[in-house]
């Protein structure tokens, strides 16, 4: 079986030709149409390009609150035009193919979960650090959206009194504006941000130390509510060196602090980069059509 994947960002659409096993034949991206039919056009001529190939379905990955059953995608995203109306439906009528959908962050956690650091355990909480926070949550080895399909939405949990979120509070997007508030600067991304921690700027330390405790925080919170075998930290700042090993010191200040917590979360970084949620979207197909 071979299947044609689709990842829909906001700034471009990955594609790729993917074996039923999960092995990439090819690849390539577009811009994000500014139109749904700019989309469906280009969806079409994308497929048309593997014209010789025997495809047996399109597997897209998706922001927002994917109803793959419904065929529809509720909440918002940064592609407005592929919500709230009968989106799935549009795809098979127009590319005349099986089509599924999936969560984005849901798709990067079963890419993991079938070939990657969770293929050995059940029970995983995978957690996305992009501008907000995301993620999924997998129960015996399959995405439990939860009644609202905002199974994951980590990002939500309210971390204070003055009701900021993990979204707030836990990402370097964030930290990097309150660094630039901070200094007087128009501007400051996250590569920015940490050059400044690195050259000593004692601004930049505070509000990066301040973003790794609460994502310790929502972890502990997280491991003590459903109590994973694993929990996959992911997002493009996870593959800092630095990343992981800090959130795991402010985790093990936690525990050394709440004494009463004996059970310490296991976290790890994804295997899978910018593949994850074509590889992803397959899985959810093979699933779906196995």
């Amino acid at each position: 079986m071979t299947l044609l994947a689709f990842d829909m960002g906001g700034t471009a659409v990955k594609y790729a030709l993917v074996a039923q096993d999960g092995t990439i034949m090819d690849k390539g991206k577009f811009k994000t149409p500014d139109t749904l039919e700019g989309l469906i056009n280009t969806l079409e001529a994308t497929k048309n390009t593997y014209s010789t190939h025997s495809l047996d379905g399109v597997a897209f990955s998706c922001p927002g609150a994917v109803n793959n059953e419904s065929g529809i995608i509720g909440g918002a995203s940064a592609i407005p035009y592929i919500h709230h109306f009968p989106f799935k439906q549009l795809l098979e009528e127009k590319l005349a193919l099986p089509i599924t959908l999936e969560n984005d962050a849901n798709c990067a956690a079963l890419a993991e979960t079938w070939l990657g650091v969770a293929k050995n355990v059940h029970d995983i909480l995978f957690i996305i650090v992009g501008s907000g926070i995301g993620g999924a949550v997998i129960k015996d080895r399959k995405i439990h959206a939860g009644a609202h399909l905002h199974g994951g939405e980590f990002g939500y949990m309210i971390m204070n009194d003055k009701l900021e979120n993990l979204s707030d509070t836990g990402t370097v997007v964030n930290a990097s504006a309150r660094i630039a508030k901070r200094k007087g600067l128009s501007s400051l991304n996250g590569v920015e941000a940490f050059q400044l921690k690195e050259a000593g700027d004692q601004i930049a330390i505070d509000e990066i130390e301040a973003m790794y405790r609460n994502l310790a925080k929502g972890i502990f919170n997280l491991q003590y509510v459903y109590d994973p075998e694993l929990i996959v930290i992911g997002g493009g700042v996870s593959e800092r060196a630095d990343f992981l090993p800090s959130i795991q010191a402010e985790l093990d200040t936690l525990l050394a602090k709440i004494t009463i917590a004996k059970v310490a979360p296991t976290i790890v970084s994804c295997a899978f980069g910018n593949d994850a949620n074509l590889i992803g979207a397959v899985a959810k197909f093979n699933q779906i059509h196995h």
